[in-house]
């Protein structure tokens, strides 16, 4: 049996995100059709995080198991032929049986898009949050700084898979403007519930001096959801880079 790693990337708007549903359109549900149909038998296929609805990837890593003996370089043009156009396969390597898409995942990057413009942007639609009034990216930047390291992240998380712990270790936090169009990257070794899009919400609002940049600790120490910033729109949000290392294999995805 064949461990098989697929690097890939998708459009999600017209996905009720990753996870498998019985009743919705998935990510997940239409990978496992996909490749199903091209090694000839049912594919169970994990993926590197429960992205939301609506919610984009640049990059993602699954993986399934399969007794197929298609090479590896085959595989993307034979997965691709049975996929939509908003979902593309760039990449399949085998790797270890240990190696799992979710669980050797030692860091994540998401990067959510803000349309900073008074006239909305069409072909952002969707992609980008549009956001009217404008935002002052240094004060987001200063904004952001404050959720840099290990914390308790429960102030910017919403109620829905439990846990075990709301601590994250959270690398960088970057905010950027080109033009109109305004990234906030932020990378951590986990994500919990809807925690990069409140961390969004959350620095939009000390941009709109609902509080100071430096209040945000303080929100965090308190474990206050409601003190904190709203959930942004799913549109946006990107999963842009990640990272493994399972003590067998290691290599970054971005």
């Amino acid at each position: 049996m064949r461990n098989i790693a697929l690097i890939l990337m998708y459009e999600g708007s017209a996905y009720h995100g990753w996870q498998v549903q019985k009743t919705q359109v998935t990510i997940g549900q239409t990978l496992e059709d996909a490749a199903a149909a091209v090694v000839g038998h049912p594919v169970h296929m994990t993926g590197c995080g429960r992205t939301d609805a609506g919610v984009h990837a640049k990059k993602y890593v699954a993986n399934f198991h399969t007794t197929s003996t298609i090479p590896c370089e085959r595989l993307p043009y034979a997965l691709n032929t049975h996929l939509p156009m908003d979902i593309a396969v760039l990449k399949a390597f085998e790797v270890p049986e240990s190696f799992n898409a979710i669980g050797s995942c030692v860091r994540k990057e998401y990067t959510y898009l803000i349309y900073n413009s008074p006239i909305r942007d069409p072909f952002y639609v969707g992609r980008a949050w549009f956001y009217p009034r404008h935002l002052d990216e240094e004060i987001m930047q200063r904004a952001a700084q404050q959720f840099v390291g290990t914390r308790d992240f429960a102030a910017v998380r919403s109620v829905g898979t439990e846990v075990r712990s709301t601590v994250r270790t959270v690398y960088y936090y970057d905010v950027a403007r080109e033009g109109n169009l305004i990234s906030l990257k932020v990378c951590a070794n986990g994500f919990l519930y809807n925690m990069a899009r409140a961390m969004a919400g959350t620095v939009v609002y000390a941009a709109e001096g609902k509080f100071p940049p430096e209040q945000i600790a303080d929100i965090l120490a308190a474990g206050n959801r409601t003190a904190a910033g709203p959930t942004v729109p799913p549109g946006g949000l990107y999963m842009t880079h990640l990272w493994y290392d399972d003590g067998e294999v290691q290599f970054d995805v971005g």
